[in-house]
């Protein structure tokens, strides 16, 4: 037991306080129990032939195919409209989105509506912050709503079926987040204008969420040399302005608009991404530290995109220049937002960072190439005028509806009909087998695999009775505030390591209360399955939460603002419907 509690101890410091990759500290752990005895080898990789792993995978690829056809697009656009007041279109834009991802990852969901809300904030004249949080928020109590909503509920109802024969419905975590969920809504409806960060001027560009500082240089010989600031153009910029210019090793600063111009100035802007598209498009300028001439793409096939760097980003912690962009993706740095906000210094010289948004030049086939790598939360690209071929979308909708009716009357498993599915979706070539595969997020699976094992190291070893012990000790004796401590418990860990993992490792602890204190075991089920989830109150709990940060502009501290009555609302609700619909 000892060895089985120094591991996992190990294994959450190190997911809590360092930056290696999350399956590469899991396998270390599964390695470890296996050479010290505690689990045999057929234990340690019996999670990767569980029905979880195939279902999860199969999702992956449905959910590709409605991307890739445009189907996520269609539904969004339709549903979204032409609201007058924000209230309005925040209720337009939750509704959808938490259905949606009811039955599809909440990650593709947001991936999808990130771009595609960005733009309808800015046609309807509102602040993309007062959106993107809230759409976080409902797409993850959406996914709840179901068992294929999210990949926890697909876990801990498979470890119920498998281990302790308890099979849970397909739409049974509804009957505990389905009343939960227009409360929360009316909540972000009516309150995230008061409660995150937005400016009153939406047109300034001092007022744009997403801030960036780009460097342009004036190319020698192309017609700018001797002209003034206002006479090149560069004046009253729509996405932007001009702070600085750099002259002969010298820092401008309060540019004046007759300013003349010379050959090899550098000329720093601070705006929005828009900015730097419209910097491109003026004659006599180029990227001053992106060598974008070293780009091997014509000119003509160049565009521009934004990447939010996730925690599998190989280069984190090393400057712009040490992760050889260009070399490694074939694009170009143009500037970095962190949280938002401009990063100041050489483009070389900043630090790259879990979260950072960089706004890139490259190919116009790069959001194609990287949008499923697990290097980036999320790429998108800017002004994209491609149009979506949505001829397929109707037999992707279809295919998704075919999967759900044969999952919730149970004429197959969860996971023979996600396979048919997403073997449906490379039949009727909604999505290619090669998108497919890179459409599958292994490192999930891969935690996934290597938590069962330590599910069981801690089942064999008597850890998870210590710890359940432990808890009823806490709790008193009382069922009720056992279930209490188990929410708590389980939220904790969601927010220290990961919510499958965490999911994994309390449902035997649970079984173990549930056992001593001689009650039913489902709602202890149904919570772990809904706290390892209800992640609301930091950027890192979940990835939808990270993958908003940078684009919304926000701060650590409106994620808790807004999030810590929705997670008291979870907490609650969930403790107490839980036992009523499943009694002890």
């Amino acid at each position: 037991m000892l060895v089985t509690f120094v591991t996992l101890a190990a294994l959450f410091g190190a997911l809590a306080f360092t930056r290696y990759p999350t399956d590469v500290l899991f396998f270390g752990a599964v390695t470890t129990l296996l050479l010290t005895g505690v689990i045999e080898p057929a234990e340690a990789f019996l999670g990767f032939s569980h029905p979880v792993i195939f279902t999860l995978a199969s999702l992956y690829v449905i959910a590709a195919g409605l991307k890739d056809c445009g189907a996520l697009h269609w539904i969004s656009h339709l549903l979204l409209g032409n609201p007058n007041t924000e209230r309005k279109a925040l209720l337009r834009l939750l509704m959808p989105a938490g259905l949606l991802s009811s039955v599809l990852n909440n990650t593709a969901v947001m991936a999808m509506f990130i771009p595609t809300v960005q733009q309808w904030a800015k046609k309807l004249g509102f602040s993309n912050s007062r959106f993107l949080m809230p759409l976080s928020f409902i797409t993850i109590l959406g996914g709840m709503l179901t068992l294929i909503g999210t990949s926890t509920n697909l876990i801990v109802s498979g470890l119920g079926e498998s281990e302790y024969g308890i099979k849970i419905d397909f739409f049974a975590p509804a009957l505990v987040i389905a009343p939960l969920l227009p409360i929360a809504a009316f909540y972000l409806v009516f309150f995230s204008k008061k409660l995150l960060p937005t400016s009153a001027d939406l047109t300034s560009p001092e007022s744009i969420e997403r801030q960036y500082r780009v460097a342009f240089k004036v190319i020698p010989g192309q017609g700018l040399d001797g002209k003034s600031i206002s006479e090149a153009g560069l004046r009253h910029l729509k996405h932007g302005f001009l702070s600085d210019i750099e002259r002969n090793q010298k820092l401008i600063s309060g540019v004046a608009p007759e300013m003349v111009l010379e050959d090899g100035d550098v000329l720093l802007f601070i705006g929005g991404p828009e900015c730097a598209s419209d910097l491109r498009n003026i004659r006599g300028l180029e990227p001053a530290e992106g060598a974008s001439e070293k780009l091997f793409v014509p000119n003509k096939q160049r565009c521009l995109s934004e990447v939010v760097l996730s925690n599998d980003f190989p280069y984190l912690g090393r400057s712009v220049r040490e992760s050889a962009f260009r070399t490694n993706y074939n694009a170009i740095v143009l500037a970095v937002a962190k949280k938002g906000k401009k990063a100041t210094g050489k483009i070389g010289d900043i630090t790259l960072e879990m979260g950072d948004t960089l706004l890139l030049e490259s190919g116009d086939d790069f959001v194609k190439q990287y949008q499923y790598r697990k290097d980036f939360l999320l790429v998108s690209r800017l002004n994209n005028s491609t149009r979506t071929d949505h001829q397929k979308a109707p037999t992707a909708i279809s295919i998704l509806a075919l999967v759900i009716l044969l999952s919730a009357f149970s004429i197959f498993p969860i996971a023979i009909s996600a396979m048919l599915g997403a073997g449906l979706m490379i039949a009727t070539s909604c999505v290619t087998a090669s998108i497919a595969r890179r459409s599958v997020d292994l490192t999930v699976l891969s935690v996934i695999g290597c938590s069962f094992a330590l599910g069981t190291a801690i089942i064999k070893t008597g850890a998870a009775a210590s710890l359940g012990e432990a808890l009823i000790y806490l709790a008193s004796g009382y069922p009720l505030v056992a279930l209490l401590s188990v929410y708590v418990t389980t939220n904790i860990l969601t927010e220290l390591v990961t919510n499958n993992a965490a999911a994994i490792l309390m449902v035997p602890i649970s079984s173990s209360i549930a056992n001593t204190l001689g009650v039913n075991f489902e709602p202890f089920l149904i919570v772990v399955m809904i706290a390892a989830s209800a992640s609301f109150l930091t950027p890192i709990g979940y990835q939808t939460n990270l993958m908003v940060q940078g684009p919304g502009g926000y701060q650590f501290k409106d994620y808790f603002k807004l999030g810590l009555p929705i997670t008291v609302l979870c907490a609650i609700g969930t403790v107490v419907l839980s036992p009523l619909i499943w009694p002890f």
